[in-house]
């Protein structure tokens, strides 16, 4: 009866992530291998960022991509919550899957913009528009990866790509700092940077594609967003310039709405989100955007940001986007907040996803 009570002791103690049992294993915060190679030989590699918690997301250095994170739900049982990639076939073909989107996520507009009197033509990939940066974005390069040194209660790992002027035809050699930060908080903490050499525009996001259940529908997924407007757009999801109240439409996240039952309210036959939200208080500091509560499982993803945008994305059936950025086509809407970066001026963002359950 004694050791029975003793190994119940210790279980309840690992489940706390309190290292009191003789035999507990010690945790490893940080952890790398080499995840595979591209056509032209590029090593990719894999960083696992773990905490105290139970936590653990999976990052590669190809499009800087979050391939995994594992976290509780009410009954402690921990699931994958990010549409993934195991292997590195599969993270080629996922595509933009939770990977880093630049050099403009978003659309911008007939595939061309002007800065400071000179036009520049980028790649139409979707329809006559540009989108997040054309083929030539930052989710299909390999980037160069680096492990940071593991602190008493977090890991992290930071990537960083160069994207040389010209690239996808935009201007200016831009250096892009990318930190994934794991802490004993339930936080995935993603930190961008960035500089360049020439006049050009910049709008960083991640494409996580998210289901709080693990998989199934999205039924049992409520959203709540910090946002009563969106920027209104045309067929082709370029915005207009106008920005609408969301009250008395579909796009109304003010209060708690399921996913599944929301989406069905939209206009046929495009039953999908694909919205930019603005963001109350947005652009200036770390403020909450958003929280998912999957009622199924207890999880609760709470999402801030100091971008002044979240796009919210329903491509599928069985996951949701949440993609903080600027809005979309900045650089051809003056109301808007810029795009724009300069040399000797220094981009940075972060956006924080923490997870609990309940």
């Amino acid at each position: 009866m004694k050791s029975q009570k003793m190994y119940s002791t210790c279980i309840l103690l690992a489940l706390l992530a309190v290292p009191a049992c003789a035999h507990a294993q010690p945790l490893t915060r940080l952890e790398q291998r080499d995840f595979g190679k591209t056509a032209d030989g590029a090593t990719v590699k894999q960083f696992t960022l773990r905490n105290a918690r139970g936590m653990a997301v999976k990052v590669i250095s190809y499009g800087a991509i979050i391939s995994e994170v594992d976290v509780p739900d009410r009954n402690g049982a921990i699931t994958n919550v990010v549409l993934g990639a195991g292997t590195f076939e599969q993270a080629l073909r996922f595509g933009t899957s939770a990977a880093a989107i630049g050099r403009v996520a978003n659309r911008i507009a007939g595939a061309h913009f002007t800065l400071d009197g000179v036009e520049y033509k980028l790649e139409a990939n979707n329809g006559t528009n540009t989108l997040h940066g054309g083929r030539a974005g930052f989710a299909s390069k390999v980037w160069q990866s680096e492990a940071l040194p593991v602190q008493e209660h977090s890991a992290a790992v930071r990537f960083t790509y160069v994207s040389k002027d010209g690239e996808g035809g935009f201007p200016g050699t831009l250096t892009v700092h990318i930190t994934y930060t794991v802490t004993d908080d339930n936080e995935l903490r993603i930190d961008y940077e960035a500089t360049t050499d020439k006049a050009t525009i910049l709008n960083l996001t991640n494409h996580g594609y998210y289901n709080l259940s693990g998989g199934g529908d999205l039924s049992a997924q409520q959203l709540w967003l910090a946002s009563d407007q969106y920027t209104v757009a045309d067929a082709s999801l370029i915005p207009t310039g106008e920005i609408a109240s969301v009250t008395g439409t579909p796009l109304d996240f003010t209060t708690p709405a399921s996913l599944t039952a929301r989406v069905s309210q939209l206009t046929a036959p495009a039953r999908m989100y694909d919205h930019n939200y603005i963001i109350k208080g947005g652009g200036k500091s770390l403020v909450l955007a958003a929280r998912v509560t999957d009622t199924k499982s207890g999880r609760i993803m709470e999402l801030r940001t100091t971008e002044p945008g979240v796009q919210l994305y329903t491509g599928g059936p069985n996951a949701f986007c949440l993609e903080t950025q600027h809005y979309p086509d900045s650089i051809h809407h003056a109301n808007f907040p810029s795009t724009v970066l300069r040399p000797g001026e220094t981009f940075k963002s972060t956006t924080l996803y923490t997870y609990s359950a309940k």
